[in-house]
């Protein structure tokens, strides 16, 4: 993903990475495609389950449509228990991101997904929502949020069955290519699952952390991001095109700059609505810009060094009926500040997340945003000592 947007034959091996490079693809100008109520099941003994409402060269018969394709597998495989469907669903070679780090191959999400369905088997996954982009021709991305509800009934790595309820919501971005997936970021907010079956989520992260769980921060794959570029003071986002109309991929990319990049606030007025809704990480809510610049404030107070990087914004919708977009992201900084995680450690730590926006009037009214939390903590609190 990230070589179509820094590479190609106008931009020489190396070059600079321009702020605002985007990476092409057809965004979807209404929500004609997207959850429907009811969609997630399989009809009983029928293999079409409706007619082909998109072109989809190379996938099944019975999807009707990217939306469809994406809530359907993920009843079949969770709900359906279908696990082996993976095989059918994902490429042999695809790179699977989540908070542990990068892996490849489908075996071990095939493993991943027997084991979180023995400790959970009664899971149910609703699809709150997809948010998609592309075309047959460039392959397709899609953004599912789902809320998840069972009981741990099973046994998993932290421990035994607690018989407690679990209630909490994920993200998982894919990007597909005739019926496979063959990039999978997902953030199974990790955290939250752990507070809710009464785990201590500081030291399980601990345990974690000390049993090689989180990737070293040296062996990361991590973006540069502007802020630490060259050394050089952090300038404000370029401003938009006075006479373009509502830009959504500047207004995403400025935002998330000149907040956590500048230190500026204000950006957050200028960009939510007095009224947002505000999801976040470990079931966190909020209502109103207060709750926004209150999470935006304890990540910088954390990591007073933070510099963040824009990696991928697609969106559906129009002017008319408003925009959902789907932005991920990657942020680096140091453990020199109490805002979060107790006394600062001076570990350097790699986050990354998935933010859903839903804009309208050109205002966020509503946000969802995961980032690697569990991961995170894992980082600074494992108990061999920090690098030099």
């Amino acid at each position: 993903m990230e070589t179509e947007r820094e590479s190609g034959p106008d931009r020489p091996a190396g070059a600079p990475i321009a702020m605002n490079a985007p990476i092409q693809r057809t965004m979807p100008p209404d929500f004609s495609i997207s959850v429907r109520p009811g969609n997630g099941a399989d009809l009983p003994g029928g293999p079409v389950h409706g007619a082909r409402r998109q072109p989809m060269r190379g996938f099944e018969d019975t999807y009707t449509d990217i939306v469809d394709y994406i809530v359907r597998i993920t009843h079949r495989i969770w709900e359906d228990q279908d696990v082996g469907y993976i095989y059918d669903t994902y490429s042999p070679g695809c790179r699977l991101y989540d908070d542990s780090g990068l892996r490849y191959g489908v075996e071990g999400l095939v493993n991943g997904t027997i084991q979180s369905i023995n400790a959970f088997p009664d899971c149910r996954h609703y699809a709150d929502d997809v948010i998609w982009a592309g075309d047959e021709d460039q392959g397709f991305v899609t953004s599912h949020r789902a809320i998840n509800i069972g009981h741990h009934t099973g046994p998993w790595r932290w421990g035994p069955p607690t018989g407690r309820r679990l209630e909490t919501w994920v993200i998982a971005n894919c990007v597909v290519r005739e019926n496979e997936i063959y990039e999978e970021w997902v953030l199974y907010n990790t955290a939250a699952k752990l507070a809710q079956l009464g785990i201590d989520v500081f030291e399980a992260a601990r345990a974690f952390g000390n049993e090689g769980g989180a990737l070293p921060f040296a062996d990361r794959n991590i973006t540069e991001v502007e802020r630490l570029t060259g050394g050089r003071k952090p300038q404000p986002y370029p401003a938009a095109d006075p006479d373009a109309g509502f830009d959504l991929e500047h207004t995403v990319r400025a935002l998330f700059h000149d907040t956590y990049n500048r230190r500026d606030l204000s950006a957050i007025d200028r960009a939510y609505a007095p009224n947002v809704r505000w999801h976040g990480t470990t079931n966190r809510t909020g209502y109103g810009r207060a709750d926004v610049r209150g999470m935006a404030r304890n990540l910088l107070a954390t990591f007073p060094d933070l510099g963040m990087h824009v990696d991928e914004v697609y969106w559906m919708g129009n002017d008319r009926d408003g925009y959902a977009a789907s932005v991920r992201w990657t942020a680096v900084g140091t453990h020199r500040g109490y805002g979060m995680y107790g006394r600062p450690t001076g570990r350097r730590v790699h986050l990354w997340g998935i933010s859903q926006l839903y804009f309208s009037g050109g205002r966020i009214v509503e946000e969802w945003t995961l980032f690697n939390e569990f991961d995170v903590l894992a980082q600074i609190l494992r108990d061999d000592p920090p690098a030099q």
